[in-house]
């Protein structure tokens, strides 16, 4: 299995803002996307986990296998930490969370209500859920946000993790996560008019 995207066109508000984008990711493989705020990368990211569609062009071979992860955290206030990862673990048929705990650090934390962590305590136990979905593709728009390093730390041994299992990655963030291996793509080249905004949604999950 691979993701492939030929010569896609998206748009934000009607406007088109990347034009004639194509990549490939294959397993095993991260995809780091940069470029300055507004460049179109959170539209990108949401038209490949097929929350819009292209203007143009094709996004092909991971439709049932993309977990998608935003900007909000996406919790139920009023359910522990196991529970919230539960929740997400029957969703997507899968059972176990005990691994989703322990990558993340959060053991300690498991009868803790969601609603009384921390920020950042949030953000991991956000983060874990892709642990327990049990697809290849983690598609991330800055994921580390509201992480302190060692999260951020925590966070980049879990996409290794998953990586060294054949999973895939295209994350768009501004800080260098050590992976060392990860292919970059600016998309500033990609331009087809100025944009405005961020264009971002607060779907926090897929």
């Amino acid at each position: 299995m691979k993701l492939t995207v030929t010569d896609l066109t998206i748009a934000r508000g009607g406007m088109p803002i990347l034009a004639a984008l194509s990549f490939q990711l294959t397993p095993g493989r991260a995809l780091i996307l940069r470029g300055p705020n507004g460049a179109g990368k959170t539209t990108l990211l949401r038209t490949v986990a097929g929350l819009q569609s292209p203007l143009q062009g094709d996004i092909d071979g991971a439709e049932d296998q993309i977990a998608y992860a935003a900007h909000a955290d996406g919790l139920k206030a009023m359910l522990s930490v196991a529970e919230n990862l539960s929740f997400w673990a029957d969703v997507f048929g899968q059972h176990d969370v005990e691994a989703a705990l322990s990558m993340f650090n959060l053991r300690d934390l498991r009868d803790r209500l969601a609603g009384t962590l921390s920020a950042g305590q949030k953000r991991r136990l956000g983060l874990a859920r892709l642990l327990v979905t049990g697809r290849k593709v983690w598609v991330l728009d800055e994921p580390t946000v509201s992480l302190d390093a060692a999260s951020v730390v925590i966070f980049a041994d879990a996409v290794r993790a998953h990586l060294a299992q054949g999973g895939m990655a295209l994350i768009a963030t501004h800080i260098d996560l050590g992976l060392q291996d990860a292919d970059v793509l600016d998309v500033t080249p990609f331009a087809a008019v100025a944009g405005t905004g961020s264009g971002a949604s607060d779907e926090a999950f897929l």
